[in-house]
Order: C-alpha cells, then structure tokens, then sequence
C-alpha cells in the first residue's frame, strides 16, 4: 500500500556535524538555545485545515501531529500519532492504533475521542469554513455532509468510530488511493478537541474572496507537536514558537523557534550575512557559490515539484481551442528556461509530475520548443496576434519558482516571438494573486506550481484537474472520470497505470503547460546542525542544533 519512497537521503542530506556534548543534552542556552529562521511570507494563520501554503505549514509543522508523517528526508511514511494503520480488504476502512500517553498543549489527553472529533468536525463544516479548506480536504475527501457554493461531490468520509482510547476506525463511502499517504497531510493535522471549541474554531466568516479567521487559528493553536505556540507579533514581523517539554517524541533541542517574516530575498540574505537570522529558505540559485563562500551551508533537496503555467479556458474563447494551447507550449523555449533560469539539477518538463513519482511515464503527447509549428497552430485556428493576460506573483519564492518575475519574462519574450500579444499583470502572492488565480479565474495564463505533499500522482495531476476549478475554467469529464478511477484503485500497480493513462489525456488537452521541475534549497549559517532537508519541503526543527 506504500508508496514510491525516496530512501536514504537523510544521511546523504542532513547536516551531519555534531554539536558539543552539552547543547546535545540541554537544548543549548542563550544565543545558541534560540533558531531565527527567515520566512518568505507571513501565514494565513496557524489551523492547518484552513491553510494551503508552504509558509502558513512551516510553522504548523512544528505544533501539530498528524495520524502518520513522513521518514525524515524521504517520502517513506513512518508512524506519527499513530502507531500502526491497517487497511480493510475493500479499501473502505482504516484502523488506526494510536500512541499512547500523548498530551495536547492544553494538558488533555489525545485519543481515540481527539481523532474522531477533527475528522467530524472537518466533515461537517460548510459556509466559509468549507470553502475556506477545499484545497487540500476537499481533493482528498471530495465533499460535505453540506455542500455549499463551491464545495460539491460525495463525500469519501463516512464516519469515525472510537473503538477503545486507544483505537479509531475510519470508514469510507469508497476506496481512496491517496490513503495511507494522505493522511500525513499537514492540513490533516490533530488539535485539541477543548481548544476547537473553546476559541470557536469552525467560526470562519467571508467577504468576498477574502476569509477571516477565529481566534483559535490566530492566536491559541493547540497541537500536540514539539514546539508550541507563543505569540505572533506582526509590528516585528515575527512568530515565535517555545518546546513543549511534555512532547511524547524527541523532545527539541532548541528551546526557542522564531519565524521572522522577510518578503525581499535580497533582504534575507543580508540577514543571514548579517547574523540576525540563521537560516532561510530557498536562496537564489545564484547565490549559492557566494553563500558557500561565505561559509553558510546550502542544503539542496531533491526535485519533487512541477512549475507550469496554467491556461484559463473561462475568459477568452480562443483558449478553448486545443491547437492554441498547444501553440501556447510549442511556443515556450523550456530548455532555454531551466538553463537560465532554474538551480543546477532542474528538468525541462513534458507532463505535469515529477519523473519519480508512478504515473510519470513516456508516453505523453510532447510539445517541443518548435515557433513555427506555433505559429501554423495559431494561424489554422484563428488566433494570430491574439492579446492574452498574463498574471505573474511578485513577493513570493517557492520551490519551484526561485524569481517569478524573470520566469514570466522569459516566457513573455517567447510568446511575443511567435506573434501572440501579452499583457503581464503583477500581483503579491498573499495579496491578491492567489485569490484573483485560483477563485476568481481572472487570468488568461498564469505562472504557478505546486511541490508534493507525498509521493502519488493524484497529488499532483488529481489536485490540478481532478475536477472544475475556476484557475483552468475547463470541463473536461474524460479527464475528471479517469483521475477518479485513478485515484480509486487498491494496489501499487493498477494506479500507476491508471495514472499513466491519465497523464496522456492531460497532455492531449493541455491544460496547462509543464515547464520544469527544481531541486530547491535551503541554507543555514555554518553554526547550524541537523536540519534534515526534505523532497517535501516540510523540514521539522526539533532536531536542530547550534554551537
């Protein structure tokens, strides 16, 4: 039932010198019992359910548990909260053994009891609530038991029972493939029954695209991770997380875990060089000789992402035609990009999964650099000089997209060259562009990624179109039908050719354009040990030391 594991990057990856003998033992003291990481961006806030970015997760990956996690470095699955997780024969159950003498935050204890109440309270959202966390539980688990807006389809969960303290069956209306992977998902994470309903959890209100959150998901998340939560001071800029000394694991060895948000790359590599803070994520693959040089240690993790740009389908009906998206591909230099744009070690893409993920396979429709076939595709279908939209993220890097901007400028330039016209449109990540993209659908193109959450093509190909979404303004039942037969099928085998069948409709429709997949990195001060860099980006700091 496992999927694909990347084993054994741990050791080749981790920063494998030793700190002294007594900041093993006591966590360290002052300076060297404090870790300041820099962060790309500031959270949407710190209930996982609600959340659906690297930045918001960073943060909850430290707090909370979920039933079952990932081998550091790896994508193997390893016990978390649960202890063992056993299938029925149909797929459509799964009994969870869980850990014993684990405590929330709060000082209640975490049991059978806990795990149903977040899978019931997860079900049973509907409003802003639901449609403010359809990204991630809506692709697993399809619906509610009140669909509303947006949230549509029959639900995968049925119920959850509390067999004993100590053991939880969760059944299903039918057979997920996604499971057991799935349930390592961060957005899947386990909180405090008394703490939900203490801070009025479910209490999500919208206006517009825009949600605000209850107290608990801003001020009073309550997990039962290694770190717990101590306040976000937002005049600074920083989140500040404390060891829970009663973690039922490997306790922290760094008492004090401080996330200080820095939108500007440039403005945390000065940091770093300046020593207020001790590490950040993604640097730009141009500076990575220079931070070496400097003494800092760059961490690369392996590619496991998929950078594309994405067609909407909904605005301009020219874009409906097949032969112009696929003029939009043939069009776009993808080799020139990598080379010039992306980290040693990135991938010109065909297909929209990485290559070490089942599903990826050879047999896609490919759609080479080639301007002149671009250019006889755009002219049979009436579309020569067309102007199309082009939304680009500014403030923002990800793992898959160093510098957007230069990205969306390279693809410009290609565009043009085959006589299409573009109007680039430049938005903040978390300031507009998400929303105006993924909800609104505004965009004639946009430039967008997305990294795996755990090695299984449904993550990737079923996320993106496994059903309608306003970012590709697209009804395709073929597609929809064969992700969802995919994504149901019991053993290793008949999914990843279920996959693989898939993954050639996709790349006959071209809903998107594969551009490349990136090993990103992450960079740390020389004084910084034990950070285990992962293909999932979700790096645990509990084993990190300093000194």
């Amino acid at each position: 039932m496992r999927r694909l594991a990347l084993i054994g990057l741990a050791g080749a990856l981790a920063v494998s010198m030793s700190a002294c003998a007594s900041q093993r033992d006591s966590g360290g003291s002052g300076a060297n019992d404090t870790l300041v990481f820099g962060a790309a961006g500031a959270p949407k806030n710190f209930d996982p359910i609600f959340n659906d970015d690297g930045e918001s997760f960073r943060p909850a990956r430290q707090m909370f548990d979920t039933l079952i996690t990932y081998k550091p470095g790896t994508t193997e699955l390893q016990g978390a909260l649960a202890t063992a997780w056993t299938p029925s024969a149909d797929g459509k159950s799964w009994t969870f053994t869980l850990r014993q003498g684990v405590k929330f935050h709060d000082g209640t204890p975490f049991n059978a009891a806990a795990v149903c109440f977040n899978f019931d309270r997860w079900y049973n959202m509907k409003g802003a609530a639901a449609q403010s966390q359809m990204i991630y539980y809506g692709d697993v688990f399809e619906g509610f038991a009140h669909n509303e807006g947006d949230a549509g389809g029959q639900p995968v969960y049925k119920s959850c029972e509390a067999k004993d303290d100590h053991t939880a069956v969760l059944n299903l209306n039918k057979a997920k493939g996604a499971f057991p992977d799935a349930f390592g998902l961060t957005s899947l994470s386990i909180s405090s029954p008394d703490a939900l309903k203490k801070y009025n959890a479910d209490a999500v209100t919208q206006s517009g695209d825009s949600f605000s959150y209850p107290a608990y998901a801003t001020d009073h998340p309550t997990g039962t991770g290694p770190y717990k939560f101590q306040s976000f001071d937002k005049t600074n800029n920083t989140i500040t997380l404390v060891r829970n000394d009663d973690y039922w694991g490997e306790k922290a060895k760094i008492g004090k875990l401080i996330f200080k948000i820095i939108p500007d790359e440039n403005a945390r590599k000065q940091e770093l060089a300046a020593g207020t803070i001790d590490g950040y994520d993604y640097p730009s693959p141009a500076d990575y000789n220079a931070l070496k040089s400097a003494g800092d240690q760059v961490l690369i993790r392996p590619a496991f992402n998929v950078l594309y740009l994405g067609i909407n389908q909904k605005n301009n009906p020219k874009l409906t035609d097949v032969r112009v998206r696929k003029a939009i591909e043939y069009a776009i230099n993808k080799d020139q990009l990598v080379k010039n744009k992306l980290p040693t070690g990135a991938y010109a893409q065909n297909q929209l999964l990485p290559n070490n993920v089942p599903g990826y396979t050879d047999a896609v429709e490919k759609h080479n650099f080639d301007q002149a076939m671009a250019k006889q595709l755009l002219n049979e279908a009436g579309a020569a000089g067309m102007t199309l939209n082009f939304y680009v993220p500014t403030e923002v890097t990800r793992p898959y997209m160093p510098n957007p901007v230069e990205i969306a400028s390279a693809i410009t330039d290609d565009l043009k060259a085959v006589g299409l016209n573009v109007n680039v449109v430049q938005e903040p990540w978390n300031g507009g562009y998400k929303d105006d993209v993924q909800k609104a659908g505004k965009q004639d193109l946009h430039l967008l990624g997305w990294t795996g959450d755990y090695a299984d093509a449904g993550n990737f190909i079923g996320t993106f179109f496994g059903r309608q979404k306003a970012e590709f303004g697209f009804n395709n039942p073929q597609i929809f039908s064969a992700l969802s037969t995919a994504d149901a099928q019991v053993t290793a085998d008949a999914k990843k050719a279920a996959y693989e069948q898939a993954s050639v409709l996709i790349s006959q429709y071209v809903p998107a354009v594969p551009l490349a997949s990136s090993p990103p990195g992450i960079v740390v001060r020389a004084n910084v040990h034990n950070l285990i860099p992962t293909p999932l980006t979700d790096e645990r700091f509990y084993t990190v030391t300093k000194g």
